[in-house]
């Protein structure tokens, strides 16, 4: 086969007719582009949602859920049984929010084999003291080791080492937003307020961000 000819042939016919040429060429090149553009912002799209949600999720989420009683103490009277019983602002049991016998649990779900890990986590709402301010927050205790394990806990701490949580006693690690609101540093001890009017006093050993890790 000559490829010289071949060669030949083609930029003549190429040219014979350069500016349709030139037309299909720019065409081409902006429809390649275009692709190529709307694939990379796919692909990191679906990564910031992996970081922001997906990855940041539990499969399954075991809690003690907050219900009223289903049974009301009328329903147990035998003067009403016959009766149509309503009534109105129902509150909830009066019962533990944690979950009854967790022990058990978290060392039979660690026993079973199709269960990639387990994080144990209490949240509670808590009133940051700033001065005279106090700015609302939720606080999370987590088991460092098996949040890192299952939720890439230290690729979001944005400063400080996230180890330091488990080793230091009455720590903290704060969202960027909320310490830059109280102008924190590294080391700083800050007091929150329990929602049961509680003070404590918390050293910050880092800064935690939800901001997928390496998107600006």
């Amino acid at each position: 086969m000559k490829f010289k000819l071949i060669g030949s042939i083609s930029i003549s016919l190429l040219m014979a007719r350069w500016r349709q040429t030139l037309v299909a060429a720019i065409g081409v090149t902006f429809s390649i582009t275009m692709f190529i553009g709307l694939q990379s912002f796919m692909a990191g799209l679906n990564d910031m949602l992996d970081g922001l949600i997906l990855n940041r999720t539990p499969h399954i989420r075991l809690y003690n859920e907050i219900k009223p009683s289903k049974r009301q103490p009328i329903d147990n009277s035998a003067k009403f049984k016959d009766s149509h019983n309503f009534v109105s602002s129902v509150k909830p049991k009066n019962e533990r929010l944690e979950i009854y016998n967790n022990a058990a649990i978290l060392s039979a779900l660690k026993k079973d084999k199709r269960v990639l890990g387990v994080a144990a986590k209490i949240t509670t709402q808590i009133f940051y003291n700033v001065g005279v301010i106090d700015i609302t927050g939720v606080i999370n205790g987590i088991d460092v080791e098996a949040e890192n394990k299952l939720f890439l806990f230290k690729d979001y701490v944005v400063a400080g080492n996230y180890i330091d949580l488990k080793n230091t006693p009455n720590s903290i690690i704060l969202g960027k937003g909320i310490a830059e609101k109280m102008l924190v540093q590294l080391g700083d001890v800050i007091q929150v307020t329990t929602s049961k009017g509680e003070r404590v006093q918390l050293k910050v050993v880092g800064f935690f961000s939800i901001r997928t890790p390496g998107v600006g």
